[in-house]
């Protein structure tokens, strides 16, 4: 009874051989799909490796073989879609699409999908996709990004591949990865569609639609009416998606191979022609349970079990093919048994490659890239002044027009960038320069402002997508996390998604927004392996920094987040009105950068050895500077600052020889004290320096930034900075001073 995988391998036999099969729920024959005998029995082969590998999977999973569970069984019938579907055509797939990939490679000469997916299984090193970091379905030359455990997060960034298709022939781009009449598939389970990044994505492609804007897009909704052990109710799926505008709706048998390929048929000719989005309804069963933990017996009755096991997909295009007699019972044994061993043999091959065993290995894709671009020179400067001296909003607004002057496939996209210029005005007049094809306005939704940078980056786009503000990033995190950040990861850098995500953020607003608007933590960011992260200070730097990371996104694929603190885009000046010591002219040379990890170094008297150092970033930088010219004048501090610049990389090395003669360090840090980079900087000096030096911070305090005139209150200022620098100065005691 509990061993199902057992039983539904002899059933298949059994059934067979005494053409015991289930009767027809469609009537649609091989002939009506415009498939010959050896087309059909192609098909059915490719569900019978499919059935094969789940099988095969559980066998090696009770010997602590094989780490990969969640089968394929019961949805075979996707082999269809496999045939339909050019395998140009990107694919980003539900983790239950193994017969789709098989019958998929079939169309790529010298293609091993058997073996890829054993290895796969087995979390060897030998994995041509993830290299044993992940059982994913995925292949560059198929065309397949990797999808990890997905739910509905890699639906977003389907719709921007499918955008990019005609953007990148309205702009005459040459360089892209998708052919002008190119389609996107995305599939998915209906448990995934009640789930808030489905709704939205789906929303996103129906407003696209509207709008008469082409995106050739396919959702395949692969319904086999459960998630994990949650029923989806009768008709939920078609009610919801068979009449919505301005997205065409198709439905199919999935246990009828025929009705898949007649059905896939007509939504590929519409998809590809129309160039409108389909949603594919693949009403199929599950068989096997959720995944090898999953005991369906615990939530499900026998009976419904064994009826979903009689329906099983093999014994339908069975029967076909007995009816239409392409193959006797005894032929489709043979067929099945000899499959069976092919695979085994197979699996002895595979259970000898080797495996990932150092950390270093593990983690030697996280910034990886098989596919490194030189940046194009930079031709022309238009509206980018030699002359003038100007604050940190338009010195950035001046390094987009450059960006986006140097790279023609770099797009500058987010809520009000466009004819508004954003909220800030920073992105004011790149839509009248650029045109509505490279600078233009996303829904109101930052999953799919994300996922949309995501999938275009996939057709050699350069996105540049905008956060309206640093709070707004936690509706959307999983996009950076799961998506975005972990794609080389999972393709040993043969995928990449390069985008540098802009943020405005962080504190000291004055009279706007409360603490939606004013979020003083990068706690979201700073756990994710591989993300750079830029915080800069003052416009001179945030040119030289977005220069650098437009090439180290460029040319090596790097996911960039670059938070703006809003409480300096219109400063001017640093001590009294007038000084205008916070603004600078415009830096001329484009290879004029900072790079990731390089730190500025102020000092007060540089002749001298500093009393006091001073680590930070952002604001915190700001009002040290404003700090230190008290302590400087009134106090006889030498005092050295280091503006980190960047929160990610950190170049620790540099830090502590930076630091090293040096016995008071104080470490100013807007964000909130937990989960601030003054924990890491402070365990940073503690594991690099010896002897060390007495180290405090000042940092904010764990609280909301609430609205009015205590908006600033519990964050460090130019007064709690001297006052923390001055206590620290004064105290003999070696050691960490939280």
């Amino acid at each position: 009874m509990f061993n199902r995988a057992e039983i539904i391998d002899q059933n298949f036999s059994r059934f067979v051989q005494g053409t015991q099969l289930p009767p027809a729920r469609s009537t649609t024959t091989p002939q009506d799909a415009g498939l010959s005998p050896e087309q059909f029995l192609d098909l059915f082969e490719s569900q019978m490796i499919s059935r094969h590998l789940d099988l095969q999977a559980r066998l090696l999973k009770n010997q602590n073989l094989c780490f990969y569970t969640i089968g394929s069984s019961g949805h075979e019938g996707n082999a269809g879609l496999g045939r339909v579907f050019r395998y140009t055509d990107m694919a980003f797939l539900h983790y239950r699409s193994c017969a789709l990939m098989i019958q998929r490679a079939k169309q790529f000469p010298g293609s091993t999908p058997i073996y890829d997916n054993l290895l796969s299984f087995m979390a060897s090193s030998d994995d041509p996709i993830a290299g044993g970091r992940h059982k994913v379905f995925g292949s560059k030359p198929l065309f397949v990004p990797p999808q990890t455990s997905t739910i509905a997060s890699h639906l977003p960034k389907a719709i921007g591949a499918a955008l990019s298709i005609a953007r990148a022939k309205d702009l005459k781009l040459t360089d892209t990865e998708l052919l002008p009449d190119s389609v996107v598939l995305c599939s998915f389970g209906d448990a995934s569609i009640n789930h808030s990044t489905a709704v939205g994505a789906i929303n996103t492609a129906c407003l696209i639609s509207y709008q008469h804007m082409n995106l050739p897009l396919v959702f395949i909704c692969e319904d086999n009416g459960i998630g994990i052990s949650v029923p989806t109710p009768g008709s939920w799926v078609a009610d919801q998606y068979s009449e919505r505008r301005g997205l065409k709706y198709f439905s199919c048998d999935s246990l009828n191979l025929c009705d898949v390929v007649a059905k896939a048929k007509l939504a590929e000719s519409y998809v590809r022609l129309r160039r409108r989005p389909v949603f594919f309804h693949f009403k199929t069963v599950r068989l096997l349970g959720h995944a090898g933990s999953d005991v369906e017996s615990t939530y499900k009755a026998l009976k419904q079990i064994e009826l979903d096991e009689f329906n099983d997909p093999l014994l339908h295009s069975a029967r076909i093919a007995i009816e239409n007699q392409y193959l006797s019972p005894s032929q489709i044994l043979d067929l099945y048994e000899s499959l069976r061993r092919q695979v085994a043999a197979v699996t002895k091959e595979a259970l000898c490659r080797p495996k990932l065993l150092e950390p270093e290995a593990v983690s030697s894709s996280i910034t990886a890239c098989a596919s490194p671009r030189r940046s194009p020179d930079l031709t022309a400067k238009d509206g980018t002044p030699s002359q003038g001296q100007w604050h940190l909003a338009k010195l950035i607004n001046f390094a987009l027009n450059e960006i986006l002057e140097r790279y023609p496939t770099a797009l500058v996209f987010g809520e009000d960038v466009a004819a508004k210029g954003g909220v800030y005005n920073v992105t004011d007049g790149l839509l009248k320069r650029f045109g509505p094809k490279r600078v233009f306005n996303s829904p109101l939704d930052e999953q799919s402002i994300i996922g949309t940078a995501i999938g275009m980056a996939h057709n050699g786009f350069l996105p540049i997508p905008e956060i309206q503000f640093l709070a707004y990033v936690h509706n959307a995190e999983d996009q950076i996390r799961g998506e975005a950040a972990t794609l080389a990861f999972f393709s040993q850098g043969q995928f990449t998604n390069p985008m540098i995500l802009r943020v405005a953020g962080l504190p000291y607003q004055k009279g706007f927004g409360g603490h939606f608007h004013n979020d003083n933590s990068l706690a979201v960011f700073r756990d994710i392996p591989g993300l750079i992260i830029a915080v800069p200070s003052n416009g001179l730097d945030a040119v030289k920094m977005l220069r650098a990371v437009a090439k180290e996104a460029y040319e090596r694929g790097r996911v960039v987040v670059f938070v703006e603190p809003i409480a300096l885009y219109m400063t001017k000046d640093l001590h009294q009105a007038g000084d205008k010591l916070w603004t600078s002219s415009y830096p001329s040379d484009p290879e004029d950068i900072i790079a990731p990890g390089d730190f500025g170094v102020f000092q007060s008297s540089p002749e001298r050895p500093p009393d006091l150092a001073i680590v930070t970033y952002g604001n915190g930088y700001y009002l040290s500077r404003q700090a230190e010219k008290v302590l400087s004048q009134e106090h006889s501090l030498n005092v050295k600052i280091i503006d980190l610049r960047w929160v990610a990389p950190l170049n620790k090395a540099k830090l502590c020889e930076e630091l090293r003669e040096i016995q008071k360090v104080l470490i100013v840090d807007e964000c909130r004290k937990t989960g601030s980079l003054s924990e890491g900087i402070v365990t940073l000096l503690v594991e690099g320096l010896k002897p060390l030096p007495q180290i405090a911070v000042e940092a904010a305090h764990d609280c909301f930034i609430t609205l009015g005139v205590a908006a600033a209150a519990g964050l460090p200022s130019r007064e709690s900075i001297i006052k923390a620098a001055l206590k620290l100065n004064e105290s003999p005691d070696i050691g960490v001073d939280l």
